[in-house]
C-alpha cells in the first residue's frame, strides 16, 4: 500500500517526529476512508482526480473542521503526493491545483518572564529536592533557556551536551542539525542533576533526560511536567512544551536580540515563522503602554 510506503519513508528518511507521523497517517486514512465511502471507486492514490480532493474539503467544512485542521490535511496529502512523483508512483499531480484554506493568524501563547522568574528562581519549594524534582526543573528551564521542541528535548543525548563550550547540539526537524550556546545559570542546573542522575538510575542509556528508573522520557509525561509547573504561575489557558518554546522566542526578542537569530536558534526554515513573534511582543508594547501612559 502507497500510503505506507510514504508513511515508512517519513519515519525512517525523514526522520519526522511521532507526533508529525501519526498527524500524517491519521489525515491520509481519513481521506482514503472519505473516498471509499463515495462508493464511486476504490481508493487508489494513481487514479485520485483533482474532483476528489475538493469535495473532501467541501465534506470536512460542512463538518464544522477548522481551516487550520484542514489546511495541515491537505499538506499531508500534497507531501504524499510529492513523493509519489519523486518515486515515480504517478505522473498526475491532482494536488497541483488545489489552495490550502486560508487560516486565521493566532498570536502565540506564552509566559510572561516576571513569572518564569518566579517559577524558576523564587518558588523555592515548588520543586521536590529528589531526582524527580531536579529533573523536572530542569526540564522547564531547558525549554524556556533553549527554546527547543518537545521532541529535540526527549531526543537529547550526553554527548550533545558540550559542558566545557556551554553549547548543545539539537537535531530538529528533517534530522537537521543545529548548535545553540547556554549560560551558567543552566549549566549548573545540568550538573546537579546529572550527579543525581548518576547516583539514582546508575543507567547509561545515552539519553540525557531519564525517568527515574533510567527508562526513556516520553511525549505524556513531558506534557504532564510542564503543565504540572505552569499552572503555579500562569494562568494561561494553554500550558505546553510549544508555550515554552514562544516563551523563549518572546523573551529573546523583548530583550533585544536580532530576529535572525532567534531564527537559527528556533531551527526555522524560513524567517516568516519567527516574524509571528514581533507581533507579540509589539501586543505587550502596546499593552505596557496603555498602562504606564498617563494620557494613553
Amino acid at each position: 500500500m502507497l500510503i505506507d510506503k510514504f508513511l515508512q519513508y517519513i519515519k525512517y528518511e525523514k526522520c519526522y517526529s511521532e507526533h508529525t507521523y501519526e498527524s500524517y497517517k491519521t489525515d491520509l486514512l481519513q481521506f482514503k476512508d472519505f473516498v471509499e465511502k463515495k462508493g464511486t471507486k476504490e481508493f487508489d492514490p494513481v487514479k485520485i482526480e483533482t474532483k476528489d480532493v475538493r469535495e473532501w474539503i467541501v465534506f470536512l467544512m460542512k463538518q464544522k473542521e477548522k481551516a487550520s485542521s484542514v489546511g495541515r490535511k491537505i499538506s499531508a496529502l500534497k507531501s504524499f503526493y510529492k513523493y509519489l512523483r519523486k518515486s515515480s508512483y504517478v505522473e498526475k499531480d491532482p494536488m497541483r491545483q488545489v489552495v490550502i484554506p486560508k487560516r486565521e493568524k493566532r498570536l502565540p501563547t506564552f509566559v510572561r518572564e516576571t513569572e518564569m522568574h518566579q517559577l524558576l528562581d523564587e518558588m523555592a519549594d515548588v520543586f521536590e529536592e529528589d531526582y524527580e524534582g531536579v529533573r523536572d526543573k530542569l526540564v522547564i528551564e531547558t525549554f524556556y533557556t533553549l527554546g527547543i521542541r518537545l521532541s529535540e528535548l526527549i531526543g537529547m543525548k550526553d554527548v550533545d551536551v558540550d559542558k566545557g563550550n556551554k553549547t548543545v547540539k539539537v537535531t530538529g526537524k528533517g534530522n537537521k542539525q543545529r548548535i545553540i550556546p547556554f549560560g551558567d545559570r543552566l549549566l549548573q542546573s545540568m550538573e546537579a542533576y546529572l550527579q543525581l542522575r548518576e547516583a539514582t538510575t546508575g543507567v547509561r542509556n545515552g539519553y540525557f533526560f531519564q525517568k527515574d528508573d533510567g527508562g526513556a522520557m516520553y511525549p505524556v509525561l513531558v506534557y504532564r511536567i510542564v503543565r504540572k509547573y505552569l499552572e503555579k504561575v500562569s494562568s494561561q489557558k494553554k500550558k505546553s512544551p510549544h508555550v515554552l518554546r514562544h516563551t523563549f522566542a518572546t523573551a529573546m526578542l523583548n530583550n533585544g536580540a536580532e530576529i535572525n537569530a532567534v531564527k537559527e536558534l528556533l531551527g526555522h526554515a524560513n524567517l516568516a515563522a519567527t516574524e509571528v513573534y514581533t507581533h507579540t511582543t509589539f501586543e505587550q508594547l502596546q499593552k505596557i503602554y496603555k498602562q504606564a501612559h498617563p494620557r494613553a
